[in-house]
């Protein structure tokens, strides 16, 4: 039930010492101003780095044969490892911890791409589908590869936004015909490179067709340059990157700790080692934020502990007039929460304010290493949570003081 009278007194001593509940409020609303702001540029910090691996999932990771160093079962060091489509066909029967599998062929020699009067020299490789879940792209027009491209050996072509530029300008593209290396392909799809990552240039002047295709058109029988994969949920990246490349090595006769023999990117190792920095870093920046939060409860509690001292002759005389231990404390205790609660939420809505401010000042900068600073609303609810809790623990001591006093004394008291 609303008290009135009650809030007026609470008021009543705000105005009374207008200076020390304005210093009172200020250390709790720094710690929340802060711990949302440092919070934030955490969150933009980990966002840079993030888009630093492009659209690749953040668990995929690449493999491709290299030169063996050692000699095994008889075969000299030295030998280049080359994969076929039995790699394929095994790794997809034999190691079920892979969610998506691909292919690759790159197209060897020089070569140009040519529409019409126009060309440009293009990198073009031979592909499965699953590559636009292991990479994915954004399409302006048309799709990816699909499987019965793949079966049915079609000429079909995606084109990424550069070889757009350069060959058609501002024509439409889809259902037309692209020349490579004298054959004909028809383009089925565009695709853009919003979050290039390292190899932004390379992507938007890359051309993906059917790996079937490429094997055959281009004489590459049973031709595979790479794999690109990812784990199923659950399946630790580092695991199935160590099992792919064990299960390769056995089937192409590679000495156990040949690590030239194979080699391997993997995003998800990358990930894991950035998750863990980040990790750390929050949980610093929450530590220092509950620190300078803690030291503004304190700073309340003493405050209200000199308040109680003050009026402990009123509050005798309210015990006097049969005010029960429950009014005294839920008197102080809400003067406390209430005190608590504004600076917090004014510190909240700084913080909020300031990095929306950072994130409108950063809008179009070529920044790798900073994107998009934000606090999410699980941020936002946990901190107000701290803030109620912050306030009821700073005045629940005094509060328990001021329900003790006996009134005999307190009306003694100067």
């Amino acid at each position: 039930m609303f008290d009135l009278d009650k809030w007026q007194e609470i008021f009543g001593m705000m105005r009374k010492h207008k200076l020390r509940t304005l210093l009172t409020a200020f250390g709790v609303f720094w710690g929340i101003f802060m711990l949302v702001l440092l919070l934030g540029a955490g969150r933009g910090l980990e966002n840079g780095v993030f888009s630093m691996f492009g659209n690749l999932a953040k668990n995929a990771m690449w493999i491709w044969g290299g030169r063996t160093t050692s000699p095994h079962k008889g075969l000299k060091p030295g030998r280049y490892i080359s994969f076929t489509n039995d790699d394929y066909y095994a790794l997809k029967k034999e190691v079920p911890e892979i969610q998506y599998l691909n292919a690759g062929t790159n197209l060897q020699g020089s070569f140009s791409v040519s529409y019409k009067t126009n060309n440009g020299a293009f990198r073009a490789s031979g592909d499965l589908p699953d590559l636009n879940n292991i990479r994915p792209m954004t399409f302006t027009s048309g799709r990816f590869i699909n499987q019965k491209d793949v079966d049915e050996k079609r000429k079909v072509a995606v084109i990424g936004s550069r070889v757009t530029e350069v060959l058609f300008g501002k024509e439409k593209v889809v259902g037309k015909y692209i020349k490579i290396k004298g054959v004909y392909f028809l383009v089925i799809g565009t695709f853009l490179v919003e979050n290039p990552g390292g190899s932004g240039r390379d992507d938007s002047e890359k051309i993906f067709m059917p790996l079937s295709t490429l094997q055959q058109t281009f004489n590459a029988p049973n031709k595979v340059h790479g794999f690109g994969l990812c784990p199923k949920d659950g399946v630790d990246p580092e695991e199935l990157e160590l099992r792919v490349k064990s299960f390769l090595a056995s089937r192409h006769d590679v000495a156990p700790g040949d690590k030239s023999a194979i080699g391997a990117w993997n995003s998800g190792k990358e990930t894991k080692k950035f998750t863990g920095l980040f990790n750390g870093i929050n949980t610093f920046i929450w530590g220092v934020g509950i620190m300078t939060i803690i030291a503004g409860i304190v700073g309340i509690s003493n405050i209200m502990l000199i308040i109680v001292k003050e009026r402990t002759k009123e509050i005798g005389i309210r015990k006097a007039l049969g005010a029960t231990p429950i009014s005294i404390v839920s008197l102080i205790l809400t003067e406390s929460i209430f005190i608590t609660s504004i600076a917090g939420y004014l510190g909240l809505s700084a913080g909020v304010g300031a990095i929306s401010l950072i994130r409108s000042m950063m809008e179009g900068a070529e920044n790798t290493y900073f994107k998009n600073p934000q606090v999410d609303f699980n941020t936002a609810v946990l901190a107000t949570l701290i803030l109620i809790i912050s306030g009821a623990l700073a005045g629940l001591f005094p509060a328990v003081k001021a329900a003790n006093i006996n009134p005999i004394e307190a009306l003694r008291a100067e």
